[in-house]
């Protein structure tokens, strides 16, 4: 016999729940005295529920197991929105689990009352509200279920105090197997439709493989690898998907779209057949819909139905698990007397060399003298060389987001952690957080921005508390880069707003939280001062001035294809 309270916590233990990312408050008082008295699951004691939301994404992300966040009712609720939005946007799996006033005044304004259902509602792909303690293990099953299930996505459960009244005891019962009528997710594609994908890739003169978030969510990494091998096929990443190919591979042609390299935006825009996996065409990628790749074919495989055609037309529609997909068309491609024109592959791979030598994200030197500021895209691969490649990078939102998803290499899925779809400045710190969580034998570098740091930078407290020794590597241009990018590339130079002209003294405020910090100003000196840093135990807040009027190039004009791309300052294709 358990209270509610108890029934949420052994709920969660029988999900094999690890850590609970939270911050307490009266509605929820009930469950974190059920926590307190047991030690299977940890909490994490976070200063802002939007990092707690945060941590739990991330450490979704880098585990692929369903991330738990508790909140209280009202503010502490609605704190979470942004986490939740976050989440919704990448397909992350987690379950939110928010307090609520008593059922008894749900609908009185009474205090910290919000209606946390109808705030998530745009945002979760499912939600619940507890009516009666009995349901408690029901409910939260299915949360999982949903949550992890299917195109993967976010699900809150509305507890109201009263349903965890440590009082009132029920007879705990978790159901064997859960069954959602309404709620049946594709997981085997339509045999017919991948032998007829694969028949057109075959027949292709100029294919590509356009892979995305989906295969590192649906690990089909090495299904993804294998084919790519198989038929020599030139491979691009979406942002959400770097790390699904090897990054180091010749046969990768680097990240398309808004800010994707020369090679993969030109690669994909003449192509003849296109094979998206775990893609959804999103604007970042397309460009003008109108203009998108206009003599391609296009295979699209994924789990989601809404996201096939949505918003480039697919001629070959494959719903179904990505991993299964692929693993059943390698099997017919085993099976096949077909083979690919490896003449034509020949003269395709000749073209995106050359495409290759054109830009090859290229940037200014700033090793010659020192009165030259810092390059930040030399800052990253320095990273990249002084922890071989291996280290887990997350990052924040704008400039530095983009150096760091260009010029570091990720060989491998869910070693890259980012906000691509909701695009949420304050990430990077939790996500980095979660990740040494999960990870505490890698390395874990979080690359930000100095505005994008200070939005969950009390999170350096919670750092402190549970020992999380991550690296901050501060790209500080004291300007919101991508905005001011935008304004002289669009505004003609008016510098709205894009200016930082009060920033604090990151190293004191590092160290003011008990930490370790580490300013970098001379680029002659910055690859010695960065590796005596990252060799630092402990957090180490590495803040790294750099070249104030750097832009992130290549970059697509807006409206056009994706062979219409800014090179440089005073270069267009």
């Amino acid at each position: 016999m358990m209270s509610g309270a108890e029934m949420i916590v052994q709920a969660l233990v029988d999900q094999d729940v690890e850590y609970i990312f939270g911050y307490p408050g009266g509605s929820v008082l009930h469950i974190y005295d059920a926590l307190f008295k047991q030690d299977k699951i940890e909490h994490i004691l976070v200063r802002h529920e939007q990092a707690a939301g945060h941590m739990a994404d991330a450490y979704s992300r880098t585990t692929g197991k369903v991330g738990v966040v508790l909140a209280t009712s009202g503010p502490g609720a609605t704190n979470t929105v942004t986490a939740i939005a976050t989440a919704f946007m990448d397909s992350v799996p987690m379950v939110v689990l928010a307090g609520q006033v008593p059922s008894t005044l749900v609908g009185d304004d009474a205090f910290q009352e919000c209606d946390m259902i109808g705030v998530s509602r745009p945002i979760v792909k499912h939600s619940f509200q507890i009516r009666n303690p009995q349901e408690i293990p029901t409910i939260i099953k299915k949360a999982f279920y949903i949550a992890s299930s299917g195109r993967p996505g976010p699900v809150v459960v509305d507890i109201p105090k009263d349903m965890t009244n440590p009082s009132d005891k029920f007879a705990y019962q978790m159901p064997s197997e859960i069954s959602v009528r309404s709620y049946q997710p594709t997981h085997k594609g339509h045999s017919g439709q991948i032998k007829k994908a694969l028949e057109t890739l075959l027949a292709a003169k100029r294919p590509v493989l356009y892979s995305g978030g989906g295969v590192v969510l649906g690990n089909a990494s090495d299904e993804l690898r294998k084919l790519a091998k198989t038929l020599n096929l030139p491979v691009t990443n979406t942002l959400m998907g770097l790390g699904a190919y090897p990054g180091s591979d010749s046969q990768f042609i680097g990240m398309l779209g808004m800010h994707g390299t020369y090679e993969a935006n030109m690669t994909m825009h003449h192509s003849d057949v296109i094979l998206a996996v775990g893609a959804r065409f999103d604007d970042r990628v397309t460009n003008n819909v109108k203009k998108f790749c206009p003599n391609a074919t296009v295979i699209h495989i994924d789990i989601d139905p809404a996201s096939i055609s949505k918003t480039i037309s697919a001629h070959i529609p494959i719903v179904g698990d990505v991993k299964l997909v692929l693993n059943e068309m390698l099997a017919l491609l085993q099976e096949s007397d077909k083979c690919i024109d490896e003449h034509a592959l020949a003269d395709w791979w000749s073209q995106i060399n050359e495409w290759r030598k054109r830009h090859g994200l290229r940037y200014g030197d700033d090793t010659d003298a020192e009165i030259h500021a810092i390059m930040p895209q030399r800052v990253v691969e320095t990273l990249y060389k002084l922890t071989d490649g291996k280290a887990i990078i997350t990052s924040d939102v704008g400039q530095h987001q983009m150096f760091a998803a260009l010029y570091y290499k990720y060989d491998e899925p869910r070693q890259w952690l980012n906000s691509g779809g909701l695009g949420t400045m304050g990430v990077g710190l939790p996500y980095a957080m979660a990740a040494k969580l999960a990870e505490p034998g890698r390395t874990v570098v979080c690359i930000t921005g100095e505005g994008s740091i200070q939005m969950n930078i009390q999170e350096l407290s919670t750092c402190l508390q549970y020992n999380l020794p991550v690296k901050i590597l501060n790209l500080n241009n004291a300007q919101l880069g991508m905005v001011k990018q935008w304004q002289d590339m669009l505004y003609e130079g008016r510098h709205a707003q894009s200016y930082m002209r009060s920033l604090p003294d990151f190293v004191k405020l590092a160290e003011s939280y008990g930490h370790k910090g580490v300013r970098i100003t001379s680029p002659a000196t910055m690859e010695a001062e960065l590796k005596a840093a990252l060799e630092m135990d402990g957090l180490v807040f590495i803040d790294v001035y750099v070249d104030k009027a750097e832009h992130v190039y290549p970059m697509q004009v807006a409206g056009q294809s994706m062979r219409d791309m800014w090179l440089s300052k005073g270069e267009r294709t």
